[in-house]
């Protein structure tokens, strides 16, 4: 698959060009409202093609898809226009700005026979497929989870501070607690939150929230901007628990491990350096040469962004609210 990127964000020049050229796949063509930076980017990385439109890029590049990395704000409206050049597309979580948005993205690529994956790469790593395998197939009845995620943001003219865009902490990061505490123990069906703007930047630079399934059971999710980085997930079941560190951004030259406990035997395993990205890549490319839904599909992104919805419901009102059902 060539892949096109819109952006020269970080996060494409970091990590998503250097994980397709790990697999047999390749980047083709790089654009941005900057010519010369398109230009500058795709010289460092080796990008034969570079447009100073996103535009020109849809129509002129040899390209078979496009991975927008853009501010989440901008997601909807750039995947459309990149579902109507007949692209297929690989877009940077959270997918919209709430669940009625992502839905009408996927209807329409869906109407154009393209093509949509949210890029949630953790779930693509060997520990988080195993971490998920252990708590459905070994564990007992799940009771509670956490998980956490949060780093220091100082620079206040992040686009991650901008409401406009839809920044905020449960946004950039609470996005993939939502999504931990989903696949571990399900869909919640209410949640109360309580978050805090500290820099009075019109977004939350910290929410915490408890999730309620119908099982009884119950999960906390915090994300933020104003304390060191930490990121992991724990659930506790009647008969154990599992627990892991780094568990949203591992490195690709880094081991991990999770560590687990059954009826009173401790366990501690470790999964070799792998690229979560390189392996999101891989995943996306054969599921549209297949002809298969991914799996992040539309039912997945809708149900995640639902709960995220109605965490910022709870934390506006301040009572529990109902999750959508998607």
């Amino acid at each position: 698959m060539r892949f096109g990127i819109i952006s020269t964000a970080d996060i494409a020049r970091n990590a998503l060009v250097p994980a397709i050229e790990r697999s047999s796949h390749e980047v083709t063509a790089i654009a941005s409202r900057d010519g010369d930076r398109a230009a500058n980017v795709a010289g460092e990385l080796d990008i034969p093609n570079a447009y100073g439109s996103y535009e020109a890029m849809f129509e002129e590049a040899p390209i078979d898809a496009v991975y927008n990395p853009l501010p989440n704000g901008l997601h909807a409206e750039w995947t459309k226009r990149i579902a109507d050049a007949g692209l297929d597309i690989l877009c940077e979580k959270p997918i919209a700005v709430d669940a009625d948005e992502a839905r009408e993205m996927f209807e329409y690529c869906a109407e154009r026979d393209v093509t949509l994956m949210e890029a949630f790469m953790y779930r693509f790593h060997p520990r988080t497929e195993r971490a998920a395998e252990v708590v459905d197939e070994e564990l007992g009845e799940v009771r509670t989870g956490s998980s956490a995620f949060t780093f220091r943001l100082d620079d206040l003219e992040d686009i991650r501070l901008d409401p406009d865009l839809a920044g905020g902490s449960l946004m950039d990061l609470g996005c993939y607690t939502v999504s931990a505490m989903r696949l571990f123990l399900g869909e919640p069906e209410r949640v109360y939150a309580r978050s805090a703007d500290t820099r009075d930047s019109g977004v939350d630079t910290q929410l915490t929230g408890v999730l309620e399934f119908e099982s009884g059971a119950t999960a906390r999710i915090h994300s933020g901007f104003d304390t060191p980085e930490a990121e992991a997930y724990r659930v506790e079941a009647v008969d154990g628990w599992l627990e892991a560190e780094n568990v949203f951004g591992a490195a690709p030259d880094q081991t991990v491990s999770i560590e687990y406990e059954v009826d009173g035997r401790r366990t501690t395993e470790e999964f070799d350096p792998v690229d979560p990205y390189q392996r999101e890549v891989e995943h996306f490319a054969d599921a549209v040469e297949a002809g298969e839904r991914p799996r992040i599909d539309d039912v997945e992104s809708l149900r995640n962004m639902a709960v995220i919805d109605a965490l910022y419901e709870s934390a506006e009102r301040g009572e529990v609210v109902t999750v959508d059902k998607y």
